[in-house]
Order: C-alpha cells, then structure tokens, then sequence
C-alpha cells in the first residue's frame, strides 16, 4: 500500500508518464490534421472518455453536482490551460521547434511555484527547491542535448525568433496559471469531475475560435483522417483524460510547484519512447541530464 504521504508525488509522475505518450501521439496527428481541429478533437474525445470514468467511479456522468465556485475557477483554469497555453506552446512548435519550446516550459515548476505562493499562499522547503531546481536543470540539460545527425542528412535548426520565445513562455504561464487555479477551484471535488469542467472550458474556447476564424471545414477534413483520429483518440485518454485527472489528484495532495517538478519530467520520459518508436539517436548528455531530473524528481519523494 503506498504511503499517503506519496500519494501526490506519485500522481505526478503519473501524469509524466501520460504526458510523454501523449505527446507523442498528438505529434503524429497534427502533422496530418494541423493544430486547431486536433486541439478541438481531442478535447471532444477526452470528455467521453472523463463522462464514462465519472460514470463508473461517481455513479454521476456529467459534473452537474459542481458548486458556482468550482465551475468558475475550474472553467477559467481550462481557458487558461487547455486554450491558451496549448495554443501558444503548439505555435511555438512550429516557430522555433519542440527542442527550445521543451527547455522553455521547463519555467513552468517555479513559475506554479510563485503563483501557488502568490494565489495560494504555499512555502517550499529548502529540500523541495533543491528537488525542483535539480530537476529543472537536469530537463534543461537533456532538451539541449543534440547528437549529431550523420553525414548528409543534418537539418537546419528552427531559427530562434522573439515571437517563438514569448509563446513558448505564454505556453509555461499557461500550465501555470492552470494547474493553481485547478487546485483553487476544485477543493475537495472529485479530481475527474474537476477535470470534466475544464475539458467544457477548453471545447467551448476552442469552438469559439473555430467559428470566428472559420476553421470549421478543417475540422470536418479531419474528422474524415481515420489514422489522424487513431492517434488523437490515444493522446486523448493519456492526455486531458487520464493524465491531467492525475494532475488534479497530484495537486489536491502535495504543492503545486513540487507537483509541476515532477510533471515536468515528460520531456526526459519521451527519451525511450524516441529511441524505441523513431530510432532516434540520443547522447550522453540527454542521459546525464535525464539521471539529474530523476535525482530531483527523487528528493521531491522525500
């Protein structure tokens, strides 16, 4: 039986460990259905999947037994997260390439760290920052970490541009912002109920962009994609499903910055999954950096 203790920390390497798979899935759909349709998809699909879990552990499909409060922060902590920090993160994929957009997002933990202190009033111990700050550097080192590509085949590197760098640090205040007002609405709601509101949030956010920018025939394009849904249908129930519930549940039980730390090891836990599903070569550094996280991720478990 796993210590309570423990309960919050092992959430959120949960939520690493979906997040990682998720990524990857949601990597191979947006290639083929562009960013937009995907980001509404998905959330179309998690919240199925959220309705059929609440069902089976609530007895109740839909949050409607939700207080005013929760479903204001909650709704506000989806914008936030769902809408406009993927949207930002997801652009500055395209601007400046997941590599730096991954080691910018790495300010995710201190900045829900500062906003938990600010919102939330919560203090890290001085081993908690140590844990957050190893774990930073040790993401840091292992994003930045390139192996040289063999002969003939080397690829410009995504130009760093202003634009890109500012999105990619809208995408981490995103997560941020998300993950605190999550902890500030949900109280002591079922964390799948919780994430049901947020999921509602996102699709209504996503929708309204939908039809203010006319994308609306895009979406029917790639509802027509059956490889492109197969793939967001698995990001979907490791994503805003399965994982972001963990997250919620992660939060409830432990700080929000030490929480965001552990979580935040998804970019070191796509490592394997590169080398095993696209042969992707990765050096020592990558796996010095992603020992150092793991050194990090450890002390937050003490």
């Amino acid at each position: 039986m796993l210590p309570s203790a423990y309960l919050g920390q092992t959430a959120a390497l949960g939520t690493a460990a979906c997040w990682a798979c998720s990524a990857m899935a949601f990597s191979a759909a947006a290639r083929r259905i562009g960013v937009l349709p995907l980001n509404l998809i998905r959330l179309v699909m998690a919240f199925g999947f959220l309705s059929l879990a609440a069902w089976a552990l609530r007895g109740v499909p839909l949050p409607v037994d939700a207080t005013p409060r929760a479903w204001g922060w909650l709704a506000l902590s989806g914008l936030i997260g769902f809408v406009f920090g993927d949207l930002c993160l997801f652009r500055s994929y395209v601007l400046i390439g997941p590599r730096l957009s991954s080691l910018v997002m790495s300010l995710a933990p201190p900045l829900t760290a500062l906003i938990g202190w600010l919102v939330l009033g919560e203090h890290l111990t001085g081993r908690d920052a140590v844990g957050m700050g190893l774990t930073v550097a040790g993401i840091a080192w292992a994003v930045l970490e390139r192996s040289p590509e063999p002969a003939g085949e080397a690829r410009p590197a995504p130009r760093v541009s202003l634009k890109g760098l500012v999105l990619s640090v809208g995408g981490a205040l995103g997560q941020a912002g998300g993950l605190v007002l999550s902890k500030l609405g949900m109280g002591s709601y079922h964390a799948v109920a919780a994430t049901q509101v947020r999921v509602l949030a996102g699709i209504a956010g996503y929708a309204v962009i939908t039809l203010v920018f006319r994308r609306g025939p895009r979406v029917g394009e790639a509802l027509r994609d059956g490889g492109a849904l197969g793939f967001a249908a698995v990001g979907a129930f490791f994503g805003p499903f399965l994982g972001v519930s963990l997250s919620l549940f992660a939060v409830r039980h432990t700080s929000a910055g030490v929480a965001a730390s552990i979580m935040a090891l998804y970019p070191v836990l796509i490592i394997p999954l590169v080398i095993l599903l696209h042969r992707e070569r990765v050096g020592i550094a990558g796996f010095a950096g992603a020992l150092v996280a793991a050194a990090g991720a450890a002390l937050l478990f003490l």
